[in-house]
């Protein structure tokens, strides 16, 4: 099956460099290269890819609200955004967590990353960047506790469900799911089959009411899930 791709970063050179790599790969077709995120709004709701690879700071319409548009709380039939940035710990990434991202890739890393990052985006397998990902929802979570917002769900999108509505092996899944592991890793760590990770996964989201797997770890996190836990060193899934 053939990986969509919808490319958006006002840089040609990077437009270029990110649509050679992903388009060499036999899974992957690169359908759109855009400059601007007004642009990219409107085809990637024309040609519906199945990742969106998007910068954040671009000319006209940015990509954190191109994000919001394609994948935040209102969009309708949301689809899955990967940011391309050069900061792992600016402001604007955290407007894109809440926006529904999915993940990060800092543009300094390697051909490798990006194409892992593109697939695991594309199968909903991992955090992207975990490491970036764990280290920006650890710093809201202390942001929210510091100016009084309290816990919440969704990743600040609204009211937080019961915490008993998860099982047990469901909260234990979350928490790794929280510290950036792969289900493969999730699969080996609780020593249960892949298919019962994805399982449980599956019923996480639709308890919580989440969207994908950052959701997931924003809402652990911002409830106190992972208090105690390591946090993930990148050496778990090979992503830095």
């Amino acid at each position: 099956m053939t990986t969509s791709i919808l490319i958006a970063d006002d840089q040609p050179m990077i437009r270029s460099a990110y649509g050679m790599i992903l388009g060499a790969q036999p899974d992957m077709e690169v359908v759109a290269s855009v400059a601007d995120g007004s642009t990219a709004v409107r085809e990637a709701r024309r040609l519906r890819p199945d990742v969106c690879v998007l910068d954040i700071r671009m000319p006209g319409l940015d990509g954190l609200e191109a994000t919001r548009l394609l994948a935040g709380p209102q969009a309708t039939d949301p689809l899955k955004v990967l940011i391309s940035t050069t900061f792992d710990l600016d402001e604007y990434v955290y407007r894109a967590l809440r926006h529904g991202a999915c993940g990060f890739l800092l543009k300094d890393g390697s051909p490798a990353l990006l194409v892992e990052a593109v697939r695991a985006v594309a199968a909903d397998t991992a955090l992207i960047s975990p490491t970036v990902t764990v280290r920006l929802l650890r710093h809201m979570t202390d942001a929210a506790g510091r100016t009084g917002d309290g816990r919440r769900g969704r990743a600040g999108t609204g009211p937080v469900p019961p915490g008993s509505t998860l099982t047990a092996r469901e909260l234990d899944v979350v928490r790794l799911v929280a510290r950036g592991r792969t289900n493969e890793e999730v699969a080996a760590e609780l020593h249960v089959s892949l298919s019962t990770v994805k399982t449980h996964v599956g019923s996480v989201q639709r308890k919580l009411a989440t969207r994908n797997r950052v959701e997931i770890a924003a809402w652990a996190w911002e409830n106190g899930v992972c208090a105690g836990g390591d946090e993930t060193d990148g050496t778990h899934s090979g992503r830095t």
